[in-house]
C-alpha cells in the first residue's frame, strides 16, 4: 500500500489554501506534513517505510520546521525512514515482489508515474519470475472498512469535536438578531470553534436566512437578516482532524410564527425518529424510513399532499420537499468514506459507527402545490450520533432541539 500526503492547493496566483492532511496516510500512521509517502508492505516480513521531507532551513524560514527522517522514525515508530530524496531510488525494490500495489489514482501525479513505470517493468519480470505487481487496486477497498468503526480514541476525540461545535452554535445563536449579515453569525460561530482550539471550521458554514435555507449547500452568507426569517446554520468544527456536523433552524426574531413552528415541530420530530433507530442491527435505510415516515405524515397534515403514508413513501411525493437522505457517516471526513449498500443491501449499523441524522423540509419558493404561508420556509435539524451496544449516544445532545428550547437560545448573547 502506497499513501501519499495531500497535495498543497492554490487558491490564487501562489497564495495556497491552509494545508489539510491526508485522511488516510493520517489514519494509518498519524504523518501530516506535505510531501510524505508512506509504503506499507505484506509478505513474511511485512514492514512500515515512511519518506518525509528533509530538512531545509530556507523552506523552515518561510513555512516553520520541518521534523526531517531522524525526527519523523521517532515520532511515527515507522521500520524504516528515508529523506524524500530516496524515494525514487528506494521505490522500485519496495514494491518489486508485491502482486498487488494499493494506490489512490488521480491524486499525486508523480508518485503515479513511479507506480506505473513499477507495473510496466513488473509485466515483464513476471513473466519469468512469477513476481511482481500486475494490478493498483483503491485502498478504500481496505480501509474504508476499517474507518467504518471507530475505535476508542476516535470516540473520543468525535466527542470533542462535537463538544466545540455545540459551543459554536450556541455563540452564534446567542449573536443572531434582525439586520445583521449571515457572515456575521458565520464569523461568530467559527471564532467561537477557533476561540475553543478547533483547527477552525471542517466545511464551509452554512448560514442561510429566509429563502435561503432552501438551499441545500448554500455557503455564500451574503445576505442580510430579516425580522420574520428562520435562519439555517450548518456548520462544524474539527478537532485532531476529525469533525462535528449541526444543523439547527432559529427564527430570527426569537419567536416562530405558527406556521414556522409546526414545520419545525414535524422536523425536529422526524430527526427523534431517526436518532433513536441508530442501533445495532437497524440499517442505515431503517434511520431514513423512520425521519420520513414523520416527514410525510407532517406533510399530509399540512395539506402539502395528500393519501396512505405508505404509498406517499414509496411513490417518492417527499423528494419535492425533502431531497436528501437523513444520515452521512462522519469521522476524519465530514462526509466519511464507508459503503452505505452491501450485497444488496442496506448496511447494518455496528457499534462504533458514527454519523448524522439531519431530516429537513425545504419548501423553495415557485414549487406547485404549496400552499400559503409556506413558501421559503426551510429547516434541518441535524445531530451527530454514536452507536453503541445499547442505546444511541447522540453526540450532540447538549445543544437543544426542542422548539421551545431553541428560541430561548436566540440573541441571549
Amino acid at each position: 500500500m502506497v499513501l501519499p500526503a495531500a497535495t498543497p492547493r492554490i487558491r490564487s496566483g501562489d497564495t495556497e489554501h491552509v494545508y489539510r492532511p491526508d485522511s488516510e496516510l493520517y489514519y494509518l500512521t498519524g504523518a501530516t506534513e506535505p510531501g510524505t509517502v508512506a509504503v506499507l508492505t505484506g509478505g513474511a516480513e511485512p514492514r512500515f517505510v515512511l519518506f518525509v521531507a528533509e530538512r531545509d532551513p530556507v523552506h523552515e524560514l518561510w513555512h516553520g520546521p520541518r521534523l526531517g527522517p531522524e525526527a519523523a522514525a521517532e515520532a511515527f515508530g515507522a521500520d524504516e525512514v528515508h529523506g524524500l530524496s530516496e524515494l525514487g531510488r528506494r521505490f522500485p525494490s519496495l514494491v518489486a515482489d508485491a502482486d498487488r500495489i494499493y494506490f489512490r489514482l488521480g491524486e499525486d501525479r508523480a508518485l503515479q508515474r513511479r507506480v506505473v513505470e513499477v507495473l510496466s517493468s513488473g509485466r515483464s519480470r513476471a513473466q519469468r519470475s512469477g513476481r511482481g505487481p500486475r494490478g493498483v487496486i483503491d485502498p478504500a477497498l481496505v480501509l474504508d472498512e476499517l474507518r467504518s468503526i471507530k475505535d476508542e480514541w476516535e470516540v473520543h476525540t468525535l466527542r470533542e469535536a462535537a463538544r466545540m461545535t455545540v459551543e459554536g452554535h450556541r455563540t452564534g445563536i446567542a449573536f443572531l438578531q434582525p439586520g445583521l449579515g449571515e457572515w456575521a453569525v458565520e464569523a461568530a460561530v467559527e471564532g467561537s470553534f477557533r476561540a475553543q482550539g478547533a483547527t477552525g471550521p471542517g466545511f464551509a458554514t452554512i448560514v442561510g436566512a429566509g429563502s435561503n435555507a432552501c438551499i441545500l449547500h448554500y455557503v455564500k452568507n451574503n445576505s442580510v437578516v430579516s425580522e420574520g426569517d428562520l435562519v439555517l446554520i450548518d456548520a462544524g468544527a474539527e478537532h485532531d482532524m476529525y469533525h462535528g456536523d449541526v444543523t439547527r433552524t432559529v427564527p430570527a426574531a426569537g419567536r416562530f410564527t405558527p406556521m414556522q413552528r409546526t414545520v419545525y415541530d414535524v422536523v425536529d420530530a422526524a430527526r427523534g425518529a431517526g436518532v433513536a433507530a441508530c442501533r445495532p442491527g437497524s440499517s442505515i435505510d431503517d434511520i431514513h424510513r423512520a425521519a420520513l415516515r414523520v416527514i410525510v405524515e407532517g406533510l399530509v397534515d399540512l395539506g402539502v399532499v395528500s393519501g396512505a403514508v405508505e404509498d406517499l413513501i414509496e411513490g417518492g411525493a417527499h423528494r419535492p420537499y425533502f431531497p436528501h437522505n437523513t444520515s452521512h457517516w462522519l469521522g476524519l471526513d465530514v462526509h466519511d468514506p464507508g459503503a452505505y449498500v452491501r450485497d444488496g443491501s442496506s448496511r447494518r449499523l455496528e457499534p462504533g459507527m458514527v454519523l448524522t441524522v439531519e431530516p429537513g423540509l425545504y419548501f423553495r419558493a415557485g414549487i406547485d402545490g404549496v400552499p400559503d404561508g409556506l413558501s421559503g420556509i426551510g429547516v434541518r435539524v441535524e445531530d451527530d450520533v454514536h452507536v453503541t451496544s445499547g442505546d444511541p449516544e447522540n453526540l450532540t445532545a447538549g445543544l437543544p432541539s426542542a422548539a421551545d428550547e431553541v428560541e430561548d437560545l436566540v440573541g441571549s448573547g
